[in-house]
């Protein structure tokens, strides 16, 4: 994928990560069209979010919703095709093996939503990977994930930004959306493996998942627009 035709702003992902949804609404219309996707996670899906990303998408706004399936292939299908039907421009998918991600592909149809599978999340790295039984450092089971939603048909995967650069060298035409973004200065809070916006784009991002930083400033349209002056120095 190439993102000539990406202006700096549509490259920010906002995560709505906030508990209701007119705390949503109320940051949506602050920011407005200042970013081009809006993230709906579980905290917000479990109190509405479904509904709210419908009408998002009724007012223009794409929106990625981070259900992170993971289950029984009939149910991956079947929840892939609900969300889909909400007009969802993103969904994510756990990346851990082929039949969880056939059955998203096969559930999405020829809907044009676009599946993303999540590879590993930012918070953990290798002592927590032990935890789990894998004995691979984040950036080999990254690449090996992704390789397994590429060959699925998927479009794209969430990486950090510590494994774009790798990413975007063996990946071409794959979306490489990149969560744990920090600002230069910015508290991590409870991210591991993070990066600034510029070195998220210089390592060949294409999408950008930035949430407190924005959500959480004193005025998130003027940190919006911020943080796309620096992905427009960096592109």
């Amino acid at each position: 994928m190439t993102t000539k035709d990406l202006a700096p702003k549509d490259r920010i992902v906002v995560a709505l990560d906030v508990a209701e949804p007119d705390e949503a609404r109320r940051l949506v219309e602050t920011l407005g069209d200042s970013v081009g996707v809006y993230k709906i996670g579980l905290e917000l899906i479990y109190r509405g979010g479904l509904g709210l990303a419908e009408e998002l998408v009724q007012q223009g706004h794409k929106v990625l919703l981070d259900a992170k399936l993971l289950d029984i292939e009939a149910t991956v299908e079947r929840a892939t095709a609900a969300i889909a039907a909400t007009g969802a421009h993103f969904l994510t998918v756990h990346a851990t093996d082929r039949k969880t991600l056939n059955a998203a592909v096969r559930g999405r149809g020829d809907s044009p939503m676009k599946l993303l599978g999540v590879t590993v999340l930012t918070n953990l790295d290798r002592a927590d990977l032990g935890e789990q039984g894998i004995d691979m450092p984040p950036l080999a089971l990254v690449q090996e994930r992704a390789r397994l939603a590429q060959d699925a048909g998927f479009d794209g995967i969430v990486a950090s930004g510590k494994e774009a650069a790798a990413l975007h060298e063996r990946l071409r035409n794959f979306t490489i959306v990149t969560p744990g973004i920090r600002p230069a200065g910015a508290d991590a809070n409870d991210q591991t493996r993070i990066v600034t916006p510029g070195d998220a784009v210089t390592s060949g991002a294409h999408y950008l998942v930035i949430g407190r930083p924005i959500t959480r400033a004193d005025n998130p349209k003027a940190a919006a627009e911020a943080i796309a002056t620096e992905i427009a120095s960096a592109a």
